[in-house]
């Protein structure tokens, strides 16, 4: 059965931990000035939103390396102007970082400031009630800074990350280590003492290396005779000749 805009919501998280889900119907007829998306509480800001099915189970993150895993259908469908409810028990110098829906056969990516990061497997985040302090996600030090980015990633992509000086570098996902939650995770990108990471995304793989992989791997299985016929080298023959018999 296809699914219409009356099945679907949008899932927000703000910085202050609150958490809301309304109906994607509902921001059916914009106006030229816009509409209410959602109603902010003084010094607080929207920091995260997601397209829904109503069943996703939700994970989020804090700067201090806490993190809560709960399903969608602990929050109630609100208004465009309503508030919201607490998704996530913060202490008084945290705040939510980020927030994304959970595959339990993906893992799940931390960042930190200084350019350290991990991914772990999304079955270690266990589901939890909505609105507690939630779990420890990484161990914090003075050598890897806060979390800035929370991530719910796969191995067949990229990820990049952005300095507040403007640097980028983009890296394959799959070389990124597979750490428990306890850990402070590996430096992902050198970081001068004036530079922070400011921000990540995923991307597609990178066509370009992986067709350089692919190349590089035929000039080592594909060699031409002087006649100008291609030979292959004898483990590939040997093969074939295995398959035959």
């Amino acid at each position: 059965m296809e699914e219409t805009d009356s099945d679907k919501y949008l899932f927000f998280a703000t910085r202050e931990g609150i958490v809301k889900k309304t109906p994607l119907e509902d921001y059916n007829n914009i106006r030229k000035g816009g509409l209410i998306a959602i109603n902010l509480r003084e010094e607080d800001s929207l920091i995260e939103v997601k397209l829904t099915d109503g069943q996703q189970n939700l994970i989020i993150g804090t700067a201090r390396g806490m993190s809560i895993t709960f399903s969608e259908n602990d929050v109630r469908s609100m208004g465009r102007s309503a508030t919201g409810v607490k998704g996530i028990t913060l202490d008084s110098n945290d705040h939510v970082i980020g927030m994304d829906c959970v595959d339990k056969e993906l893992e799940v990516l931390i960042v930190t400031s200084k350019g350290y990061g991990k991914r772990t497997p999304a079955g270690d985040y266990r589901s939890q009630t909505r609105g507690g302090k939630g779990i420890k996600t990484i161990n914090l030090t003075e050598k890897n800074g806060p979390v800035v980015g929370l991530k719910v990633v796969k191995n067949d992509e990229d990820l990049m990350i952005i300095t507040t000086s403007g640097t980028l570098i983009r890296t394959s996902m799959d070389g990124i280590s597979t750490m428990g939650r306890y850990a402070q995770g590996v430096k992902l990108i050198n970081i001068r003492e004036d530079d922070a990471v400011a921000t990540l995304c995923r991307a597609d793989k990178n066509e370009e290396d992986e067709m350089s992989e692919d190349m590089e791997g035929l000039e080592e299985q594909v060699t031409v005779d002087e006649s100008g016929d291609i030979d292959q080298p004898e483990t590939i023959v040997e093969d074939q000749e295995d398959n035959l018999e």
